[in-house]
């Protein structure tokens, strides 16, 4: 280690050697990480549709600008890699470019003394693998297979392609209820969205460039609570075609909505006594008031749907008779059972899934939990939820346990710290073992094994692996498993719908099941668990596509027109988050947490968008009046 001495002589003082000099940022290493905040920030904003071979060549770029120097693959090897995928770009590469770019990526990530090196090899290799057709068509035919299908990243990350920059200009101009109609073009569920969708649109907005991602869920939940009550547009001429919808879920009553618009007549058979699925059913009441899903409901069955409850498909109806009656069947039944952990007395009493658990709630009938120690197994929302709700519910103590990190929950950030807060405590590397039982097989304590960080796994989080350490026994009255659902598949595999060995409905990305004529399906019975905003959107495709199958291609007016850009500029401006009630309060009750943003934040925050449907790659290719 090398000391840097600094002679110091101060008048009366003595003369002496210093040993150590503290480091200070100096303005150069600030500047540098300013830049890198600044290609982060790039990083999560691009859009769908890049050329792969421009951005992996990128990569390879910055890596070589990070190398140290020391070792000759690094240093050489990895500028020499990028000359060779400029080449590709340029258009002067060969056919024997290809297998040298290969072959000098395997040597840079065999021989490499770092990461710096043998990573940016490493994704070469996979990007040339997953791309190879993307680098064929540069080095063949001089042009690149990306189409920039995705100019607008948060309509391109929106599963059901919602026109966001639309709504959120409409808010700004204080046109609530234009706002709520545009986004009932593309989601018949704007109100429940607007209080539980995941906004998977945020991930990649293009703000995110000069400060941080429109908040784009507030602005709708806005919308939906200062909109007008307003009819759903008037419906097609009536073809005289009859649908029938099987479960009364996101998925299902998204396709009644846009088919009976449409102009065929839908009929939707729900087994429960009240639309809404996995959305009434799952999601607690203070993230969802019941009366505004209701709202949306409610707007759906004005135009026209049919819906009959308390059927069960294949006990009360078969598959059969419902082809024989209707010109299409849609099904979109949801994951309503429960996940095993397959341990020692998981039937125990005391022991009880997450789906039972909820449901129980949103029948009003919820389980006894005041003075009990709860365990609830699982790190997802739905787990969250369960958590939350047992507080509320009178718990004495709940515990979170979960196989892996916290930071690796799959639940979203803001649903953990608000258990924490509402007093929940998360044990995280535990997993279960088994039940500990009385001589009455009821629960009395749950044991879990501690686990460690191990290998990546394909979700790219670290796979749980057994730790040296005994297992804890974590006295319980109520152990409630969150860990994941299941559909019922069994009835509609007899009546020779394909199911695959996941007890899932297979079905395309089109919902179409091409073994059986006229029957689609869509939403969690096909993809497995998923969210609500996913669901709608499978609904939407089935809606269009089944209109197709029976012959014709209606278009829907829903008679918005979108403002135009204000000509203002957009400087850096903080994002405006919504507040919550206070924990201590909020968790005693099932009442609403969230409040909503106030008039000036809202009209703040819709002004933050830089309206990418005009501006940038959406003024060439999918965005509003293109050049």
């Amino acid at each position: 280690m090398f000391f840097v001495r600094i002679q110091y002589k101060y008048k009366g003082l003595k003369e002496f050697m210093s040993i150590l000099k503290l480091e200070t940022p100096q303005k150069s290493q600030q500047a540098v990480d300013a830049l890198y905040q600044v290609l982060e920030n790039r990083l999560a904003s691009n859009p769908a549709g890049m050329c792969p071979v421009d951005t992996c060549l990128a990569f390879v770029r910055l890596c070589h600008s990070q190398s140290c120097g020391k070792c000759v693959p690094c240093r050489v090897g990895l500028g020499q890699l990028a000359q060779l995928m400029e080449d590709v770009l340029e258009g002067t590469a060969k056919a024997e470019t290809l297998p040298l770019i290969e072959k000098t990526a395997e040597s840079i990530y065999l021989t490499a003394d770092c990461a710096i090196g043998y990573e940016a090899a490493r994704i070469v290799l996979k990007s040339v693998k997953e791309f190879r057709d993307d680098f064929i068509a540069h080095i063949k035919e001089g042009r690149c297979l990306g189409n920039m299908r995705g100019p607008i990243p948060c309509v391109s990350f929106c599963p059901a392609k919602v026109d966001i920059p639309g709504y959120v200009a409409l808010v700004a101009e204080g046109r609530y209820t234009d706002a709520v109609q545009l986004i009932r073009k593309d989601n018949p569920f704007p109100t429940a969205c607007a209080f539980v969708c995941e906004h998977p649109c945020e991930n990649n907005c293009r703000r995110n460039m000069v400060d941080d991602a429109i908040n784009i869920r507030a602005l709708k939940r806005y919308a939906v609570d200062h909109a007008e009550p307003k009819a759903a547009p008037e419906a097609h001429p009536a073809t005289g075609k009859q649908i029938a919808v099987i479960g009364g879920g996101p998925s299902g009553m998204t396709a009644a909505y846009y088919l009976q618009l449409m102009g065929h007549q839908v009929t939707v058979y729900e087994r429960l006594n009240q639309l809404g699925g996995m959305i009434r059913y799952g999601i607690p009441s203070y993230r969802l008031p019941r009366e505004r899903l209701d709202d949306d409901l409610n707007h759906i069955l004005s135009t026209g749907v049919q819906v009959k409850y308390g059927v069960n498909v294949g006990t009360d109806v078969t598959m059969d008779e419902l082809r024989k009656q209707y010109d299409a069947v849609y099904l979109s039944i949801g994951a309503h059972t429960d996940k095993k952990l397959r341990i020692e007395n998981e039937n125990a009493e005391g022991v009880m899934s997450a789906v039972e658990m909820l449901r129980r709630i949103g029948e009003n009938n919820p389980p006894e939990f005041k003075g009990k120690k709860v365990v609830v197994v699982g790190g997802g929302n739905v787990a969250m939820d369960v958590a939350r709700s047992s507080v509320r519910l009178g718990a004495e103590k709940v515990y979170i346990a979960y196989r892996r990190r916290k930071k690796d929950m799959t639940a979203l950030p803001d649903e953990v710290e608000g258990a924490i807060a509402e007093g929940c405590e998360v044990l995280e590397m535990y997993a279960p073992d088994s039940v500990k039982v009385d001589e009455n097989n009821r629960c009395v304590a749950m044991n879990l094994r501690p686990q460690m960080a191990g290998a990546i796994d394909r979700s790219g989080r670290p796979s749980p692996v057994d730790a040296p350490a005994p297992v804890l026994e974590l006295e319980c009255d109520l152990v409630v498993v969150a860990i994941g659902q299941n559909i019922q598949y069994q009835v509609f595999a007899d009546a020779g719908i394909p199911c695959s060995k996941w007890g899932t409905i297979e079905a395309g990305d089109d919902t179409v099941i091409q073994e059986v004529d006229g029957v689609f399906s869509g939403g969690d019975c096909v993809t497995g668990p998923a969210t609500v905003i996913r669901s709608i959107a499978a609904g939407k495709v089935a809606a269009v596509n089944i209109d197709a199958y029976l012959g014709y291609q209606h278009e829907l007016d829903f008679g918005v027109t979108v403002p135009e850009p204000e000509l203002i500029d957009r400087t850096p401006c903080g994002r405006c988050n919504t507040k919550e009630r206070e924990a201590c309060e909020r968790k005693q009750d099932f009442e609403m947490i969230e409040f909503g943003l106030s008039d000036a934040e809202a009209k703040q925050e819709a002004l933050r968008c830089l309206r990418c449907d005009k501006y940038g790659p959406g003024s060439l290719k999918g965005g509003r009046g293109q050049w």
